[in-house]
C-alpha cells in the first residue's frame, strides 16, 4: 500500500510507477538530469526493488528514488528531481525514506555518489569505500580499431551462452559479494558485447553491456587480472559502435591506461559509499568496472 507525507505542495509516496503516464515522468527525469537510464533500467527495479516517487498536485511524478536489494545489502539509485522542483530538498526526503526502510530490512545501504552528492550523503551517515570513473569514448568505435590484447596461457574468450551462464553467474556472484543473476539476466541482449573469458573451461572473467539513452554503458566488467580484463574490453568495443561509457575502478591503472590510448576521456567520478562501514562485500582484486551508478 502507499505511505504519503506532506512534502510542500506534493505528497511523498512510497509507490512503484503504475502507469505509462507514470513511466513518461520518469523517462523526462532522466533526460532533464542528462542521464543515460531507458526503460528497461527501470523495469528492474520495479520487478526486483522497489521506486519511491514525490507526485505533484497533478498525480505526476516530480521526484525518484529507487533501491534494488541484494543479500545482505541493498543499492539505492535514480535519485532524480524536476527542474521546476529543485532546492525544496525533495531529493533528501526520498533519500531518507530509502535508508529508513533498507535498516527496518537490515540492509546495508550502499550508493555510488558524485562529488556533490557525496556531501550531501555524509551527514547521513555513508562512508567512503573506494572509487571509481566514468570514462566516455565519443567517437564511432570503427574509427578505433586496435589489435586484440594478449591473453595468458590457457584462456579462451567466447560469446556468452545459455551452457555457461550459471557458472558466469555463480562468478560474478563472488566477486560481487551477493547474487545478482536477476540483474545480469535483464542485461542480457541489450548489447552484442557479451563475452566470457574461459580457463580449463572454468569463468576466469566476463563482459556484459546494455544500450542507453545517449551510450552504451559496458560493464559489469569482472576478471581475475589485468590481460584478461584487457582483452575481454577490446572484444566488447569490436562488438559495438558509437558513444560508450565504462565505469572503471580507479585502481586498475592499466585498464585505464589502454582506455586513454584507445581516446575514452574522464567525464565524472564515483564514490562507493557504505551506510555506517567503509568496508564493502565486493571483491576489489576483480572488479575492474561496474555496471553503473545505478546498479553497482
Amino acid at each position: 500500500m502507499a505511505r504519503s507525507e506532506p512534502a510542500g505542495n506534493a505528497a511523498l509516496v512510497f509507490d512503484t510507477l503504475r502507469s505509462p503516464e507514470d513511466m513518461a515522468d520518469a523517462n523526462a527525469l532522466v533526460r532533464a538530469a542528462h542521464w543515460n537510464q531507458i526503460e528497461p533500467d527501470w523495469r528492474v527495479f520495479l520487478d526486483h526493488g522497489s521506486v519511491y516517487a514525490l507526485r505533484g498536485d497533478t498525480g505526476g511524478v516530480i521526484a525518484t528514488a529507487a533501491t534494488l536489494p541484494y543479500g545482505g545489502f541493498a543499492w539505492i539509485s535514480m535519485v532524480l528531481v524536476a527542474p521546476e522542483h529543485r532546492r525544496k530538498a525533495l531529493g533528501t526526503k526520498l533519500l531518507r525514506r530509502c535508508i529508513e526502510d533498507l535498516l527496518k530490512e537490515k540492509l546495508v545501504p550502499v550508493l555510488d555518489a558524485t562529488p556533490a552528492g557525496r556531501e550531501v550523503y555524509r551527514p547521513l551517515g555513508f562512508l567512503d569505500s573506494w572509487g571509481f570513473h566514468r570514462l566516455a569514448l565519443r567517437e564511432s568505435n570503427t574509427a578505433q580499431a586496435a589489435p586484440r590484447s594478449a591473453l595468458p596461457a590457457g584462456v579462451v574468450i567466447q560469446t556468452v551462452t545459455d551452457a555457461v551462464w550459471p557458472a558466469l553467474c555463480a562468478y560474478d556472484g563472488a566477486a560481487f559479494g551477493a547474487d545478482r543473476s536477476k540483474l545480469l539476466s535483464s542485461l542480457r541482449g541489450r548489447s552484442p558485447a557479451e563475452f566470457v573469458a574461459l580457463r580449463d573451461n572454468a569463468v576466469c572473467g566476463f563482459l556484459l553491456g546494455r544500450n542507453g539513452r545517449v551510450a552504451t554503458q559496458l560493464g559489469p566488467l569482472i576478471a581475475e587480472d589485468d590481460a584478461i580484463a584487457q582483452a575481454l574490453l577490446t572484444r566488447g568495443l569490436a562488438a559495438v559502435d558509437g558513444p560508450v561509457y565504462v565505469d572503471v575502478a580507479d585502481s586498475k591503472t592499466a585498464l585505464l591506461a589502454l582506455m586513454a590510448a584507445r581516446g575514452f576521456v574522464p567525464e565524472r567520478p564515483f564514490t562507493r559509499m557504505l551506510h555506517g562501514r567503509t568496508t564493502g562485500f565486493d571483491d576489489p582484486a576483480r572488479t575492474y568496472a561496474v555496471v553503473g551508478p545505478e546498479f553497482g
